[in-house]
């Protein structure tokens, strides 16, 4: 039995009100004590011994995050500065340069991914859902790293592994090598574009969901194709999905139909969406309309956020830093006030949050998991308004980073942004 006891943290309690206006959060200073991994209780001046006692001198006290999508496999990060190559032929000019690309990274890719991974974590994510490739240069060899790369986190974060074929399940006759990647230690079946990388919608979604009843996990589908195209590829995959009993294990990445979709188009595709309770996972982009993240969540589509990428030969972008893509989704909605500010945190947590959509105080309860952010701020509009920095990463009662530097006793090296 471990115990932890966190002095002085600010939790916040409800909203003050003008009228029927959210104006501003309210807070308190509370102790928290967690048990085994697990809130044992909240209250003001706590007496009870622990194991550790930690003083967080006022800082705001929130739910960890998910980093719902990012490929930690096939990553720059942590290794020299490389711009990308320009486009000449879409998403086929990536594949053709992966396929000579990913064999000569193999030698550092458990070194880069490491990398990353600590710095997540350092950025407060808990649980980090990787995409990592399979195809016929690198077979499963990716896969194989990839839980290496987490198992040296044991204890400190948990993950999913999503077996990807980057390369098209049916342009580069991956299925074989997918039923194999299962076998291995996958914990989610991966696919992409079955239009326009496949060429065949229906056997390419039939075949993955195939192993995905073979292989009896859930499934997570990058869907790029835009306007009608993508909407009809959404409407098949919730087909199929509620055929084969995949209701709520299904999530579908990027989305970006749900951008170009208006009206009564865009509610019908929700209600598809939300019957098969497939979910949605978003890098909020900012060079296309942007998926209605607010209408989905608030009819029954969860909707969560991810990276995709720090740095690789996709793209030169990325931070890992989840509350300034809060801060970026705010921008891109125009969430100014309060209370819309406040309900961002939903979109890094998987749906946790201190107050519930009325201002009552729902987290951290007894018996919550002990996963938690320090944050310097005085309320969660604020940290993500202004980008404010976390301090400390708790996971499971256990302090696993502190000011940006993870606690692993690996020796891998302060987490610091490539």
């Amino acid at each position: 039995m471990t115990t932890l006891m966190l002095k002085n943290v600010i939790l916040e309690t409800g909203f003050h009100y003008e009228g029927n206006r959210v104006t501003a959060t309210k807070t308190g200073s509370y102790d928290v004590l967690v048990k085994d991994g697990k809130v044992e209780k909240v209250g003001e001046s706590l007496t009870d011994s622990a194991d550790t006692v930690i003083d967080a001198g006022g800082n705001l006290l929130m739910p960890s995050m998910r980093e719902m999508h990012i490929h930690v496999d096939k990553t720059y990060f942590g290794g020299p500065w490389k711009a990308c190559i320009p486009i000449t032929n879409g998403i086929v000019t990536r594949i053709e340069e992966e396929e000579k690309l990913l064999p000569r990274q193999l030698p550092v890719a458990l070194q880069r991914a490491e990398k990353m991974i600590e710095w997540l974590l350092s950025q407060g994510h808990t649980h980090i859902r990787s995409h990592c490739n399979v195809d016929p240069q690198i077979g499963t060899k990716h896969i194989e790293v990839t839980l290496e790369a987490f198992a040296k986190f044991e204890g400190m974060l948990t993950y999913d592994i999503v077996a990807f074929p980057q390369h098209g399940l049916l342009r580069s006759n991956s299925e074989a090598l997918m039923r194999e990647a299962m076998r291995k230690g996958a914990t989610l079946v991966g696919g992409v574009d079955p239009a326009t990388i496949d060429r065949d919608i229906e056997r390419s979604l039939a075949t993955t969901m195939d192993i995905a009843t073979e292989s009896g996990k859930g499934l997570d589908i990058h869907i790029h194709d835009g306007d009608s195209l993508g909407a009809f590829e959404f409407k098949k995959l919730a087909e199929l999905a509620i055929q084969a009993g995949k209701v709520g294990q299904t999530t579908i990445s990027h989305a970006i139909a749900l951008g170009d979709l208006k009206g009564a188009e865009l509610e019908q595709m929700t209600s598809i969406l939300r019957e098969a309770k497939i979910d949605v996972t978003t890098t909020i982009p900012t060079n296309r309309p942007t998926i209605p993240v607010q209408y989905l969540q608030k009819n029954g589509v969860n909707v969560s956020l991810g990276h995709d990428s720090l740095t690789d030969h996709w793209s030169p972008y990325g931070t890992g830093d989840t509350i300034e893509k809060l801060s970026t989704l705010a921008e891109r909605f125009r969430f100014m006030d309060e209370y819309s500010l406040n309900r961002t945190w939903q979109y890094a947590t998987g749906g946790i949050m201190p107050l519930d959509d009325d201002g009552n105080s729902v987290w951290p309860k007894v018996g919550d998991d002990a996963n938690f952010l320090l944050i310097d701020a005085v309320c969660s509009a604020q940290a993500v308004a202004r980008r404010k920095p976390i301090t400390r990463v708790i996971f499971q009662g256990n302090v696993v980073s502190e000011n940006g530097i993870v606690r692993n006793g690996l020796q891998i090296g302060g987490a610091k942004r490539d």
